[in-house]
């Protein structure tokens, strides 16, 4: 995943974008959405710069 496509995540998430309809205007897995918002969410939400490699 691009660092582009990481703050697309993160705009489309701040409007209130659910995972599926994020996935669909990325034309990205639903899951792939969902391990980014895991991995990169921080105790004030998501953060495009903060991407934990599992």
């Amino acid at each position: 995943m691009t660092q582009t496509q990481r703050y697309q995540i993160y705009a489309h998430h701040d409007l209130g974008g659910g995972q599926r309809q994020i996935a669909r205007k990325l034309g990205l897995h639903s899951s792939t959405i969902s391990c980014a918002l895991r991995r990169s969410t921080t105790a004030s939400g998501y953060d495009p710069e903060h991407y934990v490699v599992a």
